[in-house]
């Protein structure tokens, strides 16, 4: 547990993606197993518990301290694995620090009535590191700054193979991992990647650079295709078995039973998960209804109807395509979608285009004059070969341009981690004029990116000098007619929502500046985001 714990404070203090890249291929080459495994599936997400829940911490916490001083070290640190770690009043006694694979054998056997005990018992034998290592494995939330892909790269580098061979092959391993490490290090063969149903790494595509990649780039050499507004999924057909991936390579079946029904082929198809009604797309806030559930009722499958618009063909019957060009993948898709005999599956189009200034003419004119269902344009290489992860120059977004409103700043919240002493998280809103005529703000979206460290310092100092209220973390900030702090607020996409108080809800929202100089009368009304929608 010692080194698991030295590895993450390393990870979380260093910023360079090479060094965190060393430092994790460094612990993985120097940790027995099982210890580098369960290492290596938390790095990746892959290890969770269901019993250590951050109630359980905080009982046990408060078992030991007073209540309140714990509620005020919380709010004061804003993360509750630290405030924990430095808090912890530690009873004489303790056996010695536990080894990572003790940890996950003992909750994985443990009843949910003997888990506190287990966590105290722990955190007694630990040292501040060490507990807050422990706590960050418990509740799922490293945040290190290591992301999963990045995790797996370490673990190829330590064996000197292609990060695509070690992703081909990881969906059918399984934590801790002794297969995958005797095959890195030489001991044994390559797993076997062949299982039915499983999950292939996705391609990912580059941002295009508009002043550079165009003038370097042949017009000819590429297709066009909308980037719909859904989420990238992967439908597997394999020897029985039906899958619905993420492009994470998370399985979301259960919640798209309808779509999982009409995977009536023998193949994988890429492509864009949709809510899909007479064929036309329904807005990004319509597929939200249905992520994320383990389960849905015939409501809400009859109101949110699901289906999936395939951009790419992964294997056809028991053929794997990935090798050949897209030229010919794209032709076989068409064949391959053609057959089907459901409107749950179509084709995504390729869109005609005569040289780069045409293409960007047909980016300003998405599908029906509706910007609410595109969110800009792909390009793709004809000799492409489908190839797991980013590489350069076969495969490019070109997003729209995001949309800018100038909005003032209502309610802030502490961050997390590095952020736990800066109000970092802000909650903003745009005017809108009652029966009577008074104007007011009703808040519309929230953004806790976009900012510079200096920038976020200022922010944080208006915070603490015009707080009017505080409610835990969060604090109301002077906002009203005379004064207050304007942000300019980017975002990709707007939609209709009931569930929030204006009516609207932002895709992805950020802030693109600080408006220091614009007076707060002069920022947006809520009429202006509705005219946007149209």
């Amino acid at each position: 547990m010692r080194a698991f714990a030295h590895l993450l404070d390393r990870l979380s203090l260093t910023a360079s993606r090479n060094a965190k890249l060393t430092l994790t291929s460094d612990f993985l080459k120097d940790t027995p197993d099982p210890d580098r495994g369960w290492a290596l599936a938390a790095l990746t997400g892959a290890l969770s518990f269901s019993a250590a829940k951050p109630a359980a911490i905080r009982k046990a916490v408060e078992a030991r301290m007073d209540p309140v001083l714990f509620a005020w070290s919380y709010d004061y640190v804003g993360d509750l694995a630290e405030t924990v770690a430095l808090v912890w009043p530690t009873q004489p006694g303790a056996n010695r620090a536990p080894e990572l694979s003790e940890v996950v054998d003992a909750l994985s056997a443990a009843p949910r009535g003997a888990v506190q005990g287990l966590i105290e018992g722990w955190l007694d034998a630990l040292d501040p590191d060490g507990r807050w290592a422990l706590l960050k494995l418990l509740t799922g939330g490293l945040r290190v700054g290591l992301s999963a892909r990045l995790a797996k790269q370490a673990a190829a580098d330590l064996g000197g193979v292609p990060l695509a061979e070690l992703e081909e092959v990881w969906p059918v391993l399984t934590p801790p991992y002794e297969d995958l490490f005797a095959w890195l290090e030489g001991r044994s063969e390559r797993p076997s990647a062949d299982a039915p149903g499983r999950f292939r790494p996705v391609m990912l595509a580059q941002a295009i650079d508009e002043a550079v990649d165009f003038a370097r780039l042949d017009p000819t050499a590429y297709a066009a295709e909308w980037k719909w507004d859904g989420v990238r999924v992967q439908a597997v057909s394999e020897r029985g078995q039906r899958r619905l991936f993420s492009r994470a390579g998370e399985d979301i079946s259960a919640a798209f039973p309808d779509v999982l029904a009409a995977l009536d082929f023998e193949g994988v198809l890429d492509g864009e998960l949709l809510v899909m009604r007479d064929g036309a797309i329904a807005p990004f806030g319509d597929l939200q209804q249905r992520l994320n559930r383990k389960a849905v009722n015939a409501k809400m499958l009859a109101a949110y109807p699901a289906g999936i618009r395939a951009y790419d063909l992964l294997l056809d019957g028991e053929t794997d395509i990935r090798h050949l060009p897209f030229a010919e993948r794209r032709t076989r898709l068409e064949a391959f979608v053609g057959a089907l005999k459901t409107p749950r599956i179509d084709l995504s189009p390729l869109q005609p285009f005569d040289g780069w200034q045409d293409l960007a003419a047909l980016r300003a004119d998405p599908p029906a004059g509706d910007p609410q269902v595109s969110e800009g344009l792909m390009l793709k290489r004809w000799t492409s070969i489908y190839e797991a992860g980013r590489p350069k120059g076969p495969w490019f977004k070109w997003k729209r341009d995001p949309r800018l409103i100038d909005a003032v700043l209502m309610y802030a919240q502490r961050g997390h981690g590095k952020r736990s002493s800066f109000y970092s998280d802000y909650t903003f809103g745009v005017w809108k004029q009652d029966a009577e005529g008074a104007w007011a703000l009703t808040p519309v979206g929230k953004a806790y990116f976009g900012f510079t460290d200096e920038e976020l310092k200022l922010i944080d100092k208006f915070v603490r000098d015009n707080t009017l209220e505080r409610f835990g973390p969060v604090r109301s900030v002077r906002a009203d007619r005379d004064f207050g702090l304007v942000l300019e607020v980017a975002f990709e996409g707007l939609q209709r929502s009931t569930r929030h108080k204006s009516g609207v809800a932002m895709r992805f929202p950020r802030i693109s500046r600080i408006r220091w100089d614009k007076p707060a009368r002069e920022a947006d009304e809520l009429a202006t985001l509705e005219r946007m929608l149209g």
